[in-house]
């Protein structure tokens, strides 16, 4: 089973002190970023979510290997792609718990989607109470997160589709579930 959660108005503080240990570090080893951004339903106030703070680091494609020799650095195991074009993934270590963690090239589809769900999510209080009702609904019965992503298909489809993302990036995403925010592993937090 999946846990949805109501709102936690402590996320954005916990997003801050990620972002600051990130830009911290990168800093420190010279990396260029664009931006560090809180991504997911827990940068969307109001918005139910599972308790799992989602973020991206922006970069060019030039800067991907050394944003990633960062977070390895810091403890994060690098999982790859995982089938997301350019859209890396890293698993956490113990001391950052419930954290998942992309470095993200500027201008890719990914990062268009997370930016389009959350600030249209920010916006759009209909869709949101929306979405809402069906992650608590979804959650009650997926077995696994690709199961909850799934079950969350159509209505992020709608939330990208008043976004104004073209059919064929929609399709795109609809595609592939990773796009669609499916956590970055199956055993990414199934409580």
């Amino acid at each position: 089973m999946i846990t949805v959660v109501e709102y936690d108005p402590a996320w954005p503080h916990r997003f801050e002190e990620l972002r600051r240990e990130y830009a911290a570090a990168l800093a420190a080893a010279g990396v260029p970023v664009i931006g560090i951004e809180h991504v997911g339903s827990t940068s969307v106030p109001g918005l139910a979510a599972k308790p799992i703070i989602d973020c991206d680091i922006v970069v060019t494609e030039r800067e991907v290997e050394a944003a990633a020799n960062v977070l390895v650095g810091l403890g994060f195991a690098p999982l790859g792609e995982l089938g997301i074009p350019q859209r890396w993934a890293f698993e956490e270590p113990a001391r950052l718990p419930r954290t998942n963690t992309y470095v993200v090239v500027e201008g890719s589809l990914s990062l268009k989607n997370h930016r389009a769900v959350r600030d249209t999510l920010r916006t759009n209080r209909e869709l949101r109470d929306r979405y809402a009702a069906v992650k608590r609904r979804v959650a009650e019965t997926a077995d696994d997160p690709v199961a909850y992503g799934r079950g969350k298909g159509a209505v992020v489809q709608a939330i990208l589709a008043a976004a104004g993302l073209t059919e064929a990036e929609r399709a795109s995403i609809a595609g592939n579930p990773g796009l669609a925010k499916v956590p970055v592993t199956q055993r990414n937090h199934k409580n």
